[in-house]
């Protein structure tokens, strides 16, 4: 195929791959938009500036050379795409469906600038690496030469998954330990499948199996071993293991049957797609079918938990949020998709009370409006005493974030140092306060994105590797 000339954001119109049309993606957990064409690939990377100074690559956390290989793509060497592509990530078919593109590379295209619409860079990505799978391009994970040293890696999310193949290739034998019963962290359980089908997570993680990490699940230290123990078995270890505690919601009510956490949610939905036995939403309790449901929350969870609820049946489902659109925290294109669905969208409102015998029935709304900003430069909400109203709930879901949990507790490990926000303190190095042992991810920076989480991987495995090499 000849391929395409370079430089066409202005005659060339952006084109985002088909999305199956609202009514029959809300009926199910696919994903929503059908695979680019190669000719549309070849086309929308064709529209690249080629800039001087990539922006896109700037605001990527992986430094991806996004500019270098739509301009591959678009002259129709995709195995070679795909070689660049992979060469900064280990996962880029997944950051493609999951990157909050329009607050990263696309929202800082110099295409969009200019009021042509930005290259649909994510789109590009996840096409260029399923070609790559379905053409046998995505190489084996080959063991570099034994090293005899051994790493053990708790947590497995996107920075664990990503320092293990690291560490691998370094020829260091890796065991993964993980709480849970399939390996994948959030990228499994957290994240629906209509954003991310879980036959795409089971790919990348066979690689990984058969290229020699070892896989621990049903793991959690401080249960089955202390981390004093897991240091006894191996030369270095990193923790791994994100934040999972829900943040707290402090208003009236929130104890009542039907007032749940998001992950709670999530994880028994994404459960039961798996085909697993879930009481939980068996019985009703984590299912949303039939009731009007109410979602706390702006960020990207909630936007998980809104798009969930609709594909469960709800018979109504809303989001309040305390600021306006322009300053939530997940991803615009989210929003628009969950309104395409059939979510109601409340900014400028929070709940005030959860209201109920026993169980919710109500929630008691009051308006808000942005005072000052604060150290963030976020103008802060503030109650508007001119707006309130109370609405119909038979289940509210809390997403307003994750906090860490107390790991030198849960651990065993009082020497383990901890910031004020209980995240897991680490110096330059990206070692924590114990000798050998590391910490990535967002049990260091706090609950962020998939790809600073692999970001994080790719750098704390060069960081062990430095310590391992001055510590026989």
């Amino acid at each position: 195929m000849a391929g395409q000339d370079m430089q066409q954001f202005a005659a060339t119109d952006q084109l985002y791959p088909a999305k199956r049309d609202a009514a029959s993606r809300a009926r199910d957990f696919q994903e929503i938009a059908a695979r680019y064409t190669t000719v549309e690939a070849e086309a929308q990377s064709a529209r690249c500036a080629q800039c001087g100074v990539p922006y896109c690559t700037v605001h990527c956390p992986l430094g991806n050379h996004i500019p270098d290989w739509l301009r591959l793509a678009a002259e129709g060497r995709l195995q070679e795409a795909y070689a660049l592509s992979n060469a900064t990530s280990t996962m880029p078919e997944i950051c493609g469906r999951i990157c909050p593109q329009d607050r990263l590379c696309e929202g800082n295209c110099v295409a969009e600038f200019s009021g042509h619409g930005a290259v649909t860079i994510g789109s590009v990505e996840k096409f260029i690496t399923d070609t790559a799978w379905d053409n046998g391009w995505v190489e084996p994970l080959v063991p570099g030469k034994p090293t005899g040293r051994s790493i053990g890696i708790i947590g497995a999310g996107p920075a664990g998954l990503t320092a293990a193949e690291y560490l691998r290739v370094t020829g260091h034998e890796v065991t993964v330990y993980d709480r849970h019963d399939r390996i994948g962290g959030l990228l499994v359980y957290g994240i629906p499948g209509f954003k991310l089908e879980k036959d795409i997570v089971a790919r990348r993680v066979q690689r990984l199996v058969v290229g020699g990490i070892t896989f621990v699940p049903g793991f959690e230290v401080g249960r089955d071993a202390s981390l004093a123990e897991l240091r006894q078995r191996h030369d270095a270890l990193l923790i791994a293991t994100g934040v999972y505690r829900a943040r707290r919601l402090d208003v009236p009510g929130t104890g009542l049957n039907g007032v749940v956490e998001a992950l709670d949610y999530l994880i028994a939905s994404n459960r039961t797609g798996l085909g697993d036995d879930v009481p939980e939403f068996a019985d009703g309790t984590l299912n949303a079918a039939g009731k009007h449901v109410v979602v706390v929350g702006g960020g990207d969870t909630a936007m998980d938990c809104v798009r969930t609820a609709i594909r469960q049946g709800a018979a109504s489902v809303r989001c309040l949020y305390r600021r306006d659109r322009a300053n939530m925290p997940g991803s615009q294109r989210e929003v628009g998709h969950a309104e395409e669905e059939g979510v109601r969208f409340d900014w400028l409102s929070a709940p005030e009370a959860f209201e109920g015998h026993g169980r919710i029935e109500r929630v008691a709304v009051r308006g808000m409006r942005l005072g000052a900003p604060d150290a963030s430069g976020r103008r802060s909400p503030e109650p508007d005493p001119e707006r309130g109203e109370s609405i119909t709930a038979d289940l509210v879901i809390k997403a307003l974030g994750f906090d860490a949990e107390d790991l030198p507790t849960l651990f065993g490990e009082p020497g383990l140092a901890v910031t004020r926000w209980g995240t897991i303190r680490v110096d330059a190095a990206m070692m924590t306060t114990v000798p050998g042992v590391f910490g990535a991810g967002d049990i260091v920076r706090g609950a962020s994105l998939v790809v600073w989480g692999i970001k994080d991987g790719r750098d704390v495995a060069e960081r062990i590797n430095s310590w391992l090499a001055g510590h026989r």
